[in-house]
């Protein structure tokens, strides 16, 4: 068996947290982009069920949010992202910090959100977001969001979609390291 221990640290983040992270990061495979991830992100956007939905697999960075698993629609008249962002965008950042999963049907419901520059610079009307949780350490998030808000009633179904899809990659994330998780 693999042992997270066994893989070099090869990022200089600042704080023990980050160095934590960044070495589980890396031994999950989660430090660059991977068709592998793009795929499940592409999955997780169709499983929504709501039209012209981006999907991410969001591993945090000392400095950024990078997409190694990144789903953008197919309609050309949306706007492109890339493969990071700052620490300071978007929603995924509250997601790492309080460590638990975040619904948001429509972010304009909440002014505390609303503000948020991706809802300016993409136009991100619904969010939901899930932990990549290993061992205490939040490494990023599963999330995806979208150009149109949702019914509030659609929060529960969210939230178990989402919470399903980070067990997923989760789960593959391990087997691909060939990690076993104590039970």
């Amino acid at each position: 068996m693999t042992s997270i221990n066994d893989q070099p640290h090869l990022t200089t983040p600042h704080t023990e947290e980050q160095k934590r992270r960044a070495h589980t990061q890396h031994f999950l495979g989660l430090h660059e982009p991977d068709p592998e991830l793009d795929s499940f992100a592409t999955r997780l956007a169709l499983a929504t069920g709501i039209p012209d939905v981006y999907a991410m697999v969001n591993p945090f960075t000392a400095t950024e949010q990078q997409f190694v698993g990144l789903h953008i629609p197919d309609n050309g008249d949306l706007p492109t992202v890339g493969r990071s962002m700052p620490l300071d965008h978007g929603f995924c950042p509250e997601v790492v910090d309080r460590g638990r999963p975040l619904v948001l049907p429509d972010v304009f419901a909440s002014p505390r959100f609303a503000g948020n520059p991706v809802v300016d610079q993409i136009g991100i009307r619904t969010y939901a977001g899930a932990p990549l949780i290993h061992e205490g350490t939040v490494l990023g998030t599963v999330c995806f969001v979208g150009l149109e808000e949702q019914p509030q009633s659609t929060g529960q179904e969210s939230l178990a979609l989402i919470k399903r899809h980070r067990d997923e990659v989760m789960a593959f994330l391990y087997r691909r390291a060939g990690y076993q998780p104590p039970q």
